[in-house]
């Protein structure tokens, strides 16, 4: 396939059922509106919405692959890894999500907890009135909440303040080993994929450290263009791609705000092999 068509296959979104703002249906609604005519829902470590989006998508004529986010963690550094093509009933799999997102309500206490401290009380009510499903509470919650209480003007704003390291409200927590995560996926049936690697604060080496890592539990792609990257993140990403014989996948990371829309990524590099391919489109 071109990079002139690869626009139309979004392997990268969120929907209500962790993060995002619009539902599972919505956002199928929305892609083919966008002229997709393949999406996959990822939503953190949930599998609750797809088989809602599935069904939209029947409706609506476009393609669909399972998909999932899993947070996991790697020498200290969180990190996130994209299922796509698995099982998503698959007992394995559904049991290690359950145990990333037992996590995720009491991580918020202490993060309620953090932010009282720093003035603002509250914001766990708050930030789970964003959240349709309480165990997928996330800083994307408190943001939205921050947000919506006139401290910020946008989620983009409040992380330059809160909710990261070493600022009030971050409070770490332990997720997935990197092993674990690819082999729930691979346990299922589907392909990890590294995501949206632009986005890590890690060295060149680290990074290299890391994909040989992945590679060698069994990953066999990467985003290379995500929402998230500039066209040099494509070209750098794009060279390791070539180097650690992965496919290429991308995706907008679409969580409903209007900054990254469904769709909007720079075209994959004519010369990689797209990981639609492992998923039989």
């Amino acid at each position: 396939m071109s990079a002139s068509l690869s626009p139309r296959f979004d392997l990268h979104a969120h929907s209500t059922a962790s993060d995002g703002l619009f539902s599972p249906e919505a956002v199928v609604a929305r892609a083919r509106a966008r002229g997709l005519d393949g999406l996959a829902l990822t939503d953190h470590d949930s599998v609750a919405g797809l088989a809602e989006a599935r069904q939209k998508a029947a409706a609506e004529g476009i393609a669909f692959i399972n998909g999932v986010e899993i947070s996991v963690e790697w020498r200290q550094t969180p990190m996130h890894i994209v299922g796509l093509g698995f099982d998503a009933a698959h007992p394995g799999l559904l049991a290690g999500l359950k145990a990333t997102q037992d996590g995720r309500l009491e991580r918020a206490r202490r993060m309620d907890a953090s932010l009282a401290a720093a003035g603002i009380a509250g914001t766990l009510v708050g930030a789970l009135r964003h959240a349709a499903h309480p165990a997928q509470i996330s800083r994307s919650h408190f943001a939205r909440y921050l947000v919506e209480i006139g401290r910020f003007a946008d989620p983009g704003k409040v992380f330059e303040h809160y909710l990261t390291p070493g600022k009030p409200g971050y409070v770490p927590h332990r997720w997935a080993a990197l092993a674990d995560a690819i082999g729930w996926i691979r346990a299922a049936g589907g392909v990890a994929v590294v995501a949206h690697p632009g986005r890590y604060r890690i060295s060149s080496g680290q990074m290299r450290a890391f994909l040989g890592e992945f590679r060698d539990l069994g990953g066999e792609a990467i985003e290379v263009s995500s929402g998230n990257h500039m066209p040099e993140h494509v070209r750098r990403f794009a060279r390791q791609a070539r180097a650690f014989g992965f496919y290429a996948s991308q995706g907008s990371d679409f969580h409903g705000s209007p900054d990254t829309d469904l769709g909007e990524f720079t075209p994959l590099p004519e010369d990689l092999p797209p990981v639609w391919r492992l998923l039989g489109w």
